[in-house]
């Protein structure tokens, strides 16, 4: 089937499909050279067919040491930009899909703060041995510290006489946030991280919002939050230039403790689960049906009624296939006519007969009403 990476197309058309994707996911042929003699519907059918070539979606709980990896993947890939430059100048360039992160999940950032706690002393020191804590237990310290609820404080006395610190949240009455849970941006052919969560949230909210809000509504541990403001463009309207609302929005990516899996996009889940997730949205959403009541009820209102109406007859219609068709239909009516002219000069040169336009044209298309009615007699 193939020599030296080359693939022999003759050959390829005896290969069934089946065969041709197993090549494909054992060879590093391109898959445009697997699939060259194929049509674009074809060609469709035949990735949706094949899993490897879609986006791959974890959806099992890995194991704890996976777990870990994935969460050191996804903060690193979520790093500001200024500090993967900075890091990239220092260390080198981290390759994608994995992580800059010590073997105990330090980032250079963080083994750098706590080598420097270490040096000078001032580290914390484990209640029970006496001892340094370790960079594990440092760690775990930080992003207890992280994800804590912050908001007014006070002091509280228990049933003891030791004095505690209890956190109170601001009371927000008839809250008009919106905080929309979207999907993560996954590049094609990568695993979908899942821990990480991605909002768009309004521009007034702030980290210390969101973390404070994850933890005391739903009690979701965060690790770290990366927020960006995308602004949107300037369109040109009858009164000038404006920005529209719903394109500036913040963006909100926040690192999870336990992972989170979002649903599977319809797009991608195979066949026969797309299938009935698109029956179940409809018989309980009816989303096609809105669309076709939308499209008509738009028909109708310019369509108008009585006299007002209008039709699209196929003269006037503006569809490709019925252009084609009067295009045809015309140039059928001129050869008729320009065979029938010259078949009447044939017959007119045989009978010996003057040949004029005149009477041709009387021929052909018979005498004109002006020239068959007689002037009326005075």
């Amino acid at each position: 089937m193939t020599m030296l990476g080359v693939v022999d197309s003759a050959a390829l058309r005896r290969v069934p499909l089946h065969v041709r994707i197993h090549f494909c996911r054992i060879s590093e042929i391109p898959i445009c050279q697997v699939f060259l003699d194929l049509s674009f519907a074809t060609m469709l059918s035949v990735l949706r067919r094949c899993p490897q070539l879609g986006r791959t979606y974890a959806t099992k709980s890995p194991s704890n040491g996976a777990s870990s990896e994935l969460a050191k993947v996804a903060r690193t890939a979520s790093t500001p930009l200024a500090v993967r430059l900075r890091r990239r100048k220092q260390f080198g360039q981290t390759p994608e899909g994995t992580s800059d992160a010590t073997k105990t999940g330090l980032t250079p950032s963080e083994q750098t703060r706590y080598t420097r706690l270490k040096a000078t002393g001032n580290i914390q020191k484990d209640p029970t041995s006496g001892q340094p804590l370790s960079e594990t237990q440092w760690l775990a310290n930080i992003n207890a510290h992280r994800s804590r609820v912050r908001g007014f404080t006070r002091k509280v006395k228990r049933n003891s006489e030791a004095v505690e610190t209890e956190v109170l949240g601001k009371k927000v009455y008839l809250p008009n946030i919106i905080l929309r849970l979207v999907r993560n941006h996954t590049p094609p052919g990568q695993p979908y991280n899942p821990y990480e969560a991605t909002f768009r949230i309004p521009q007034s909210v702030t980290k210390t919002d969101m973390r404070s809000l994850l933890k005391a509504m739903y009690g979701v541990d965060t690790t770290y939050i990366r927020t960006d403001n995308y602004i949107s463009p300037w369109y040109r309207t009858q009164q000038g230039y404006t920005r529209r609302a719903y394109k500036t929005y913040k963006r909100a990516v926040v690192g999870l403790v336990n992972p989170f899996y979002y649903p599977h996009r319809v797009e991608d889940m195979p066949a026969e689960m797309r299938n009935e997730r698109e029956e179940f949205l409809e018989r309980h959403f009816m989303i096609q049906r809105t669309r076709v009541l939308r499209k008509e009820e738009l028909l109708r209102a310019t369509k108008g009624d009585g006299k007002n109406s209008f039709k699209l007859n196929a003269p006037y219609a503006t569809k490709r296939s019925h252009i084609l068709r009067l295009v045809n239909e015309r140039r059928q009516e001129r050869e008729k006519l320009v065979s029938d002219y010259a078949k009447e000069m044939r017959s007119l040169r045989k009978e010996n007969e003057k040949v004029d336009y005149k009477t041709l044209k009387e021929r052909v298309r018979g005498p004109s009403p002006t020239s068959s009615t007689s002037a009326p007699s005075a």
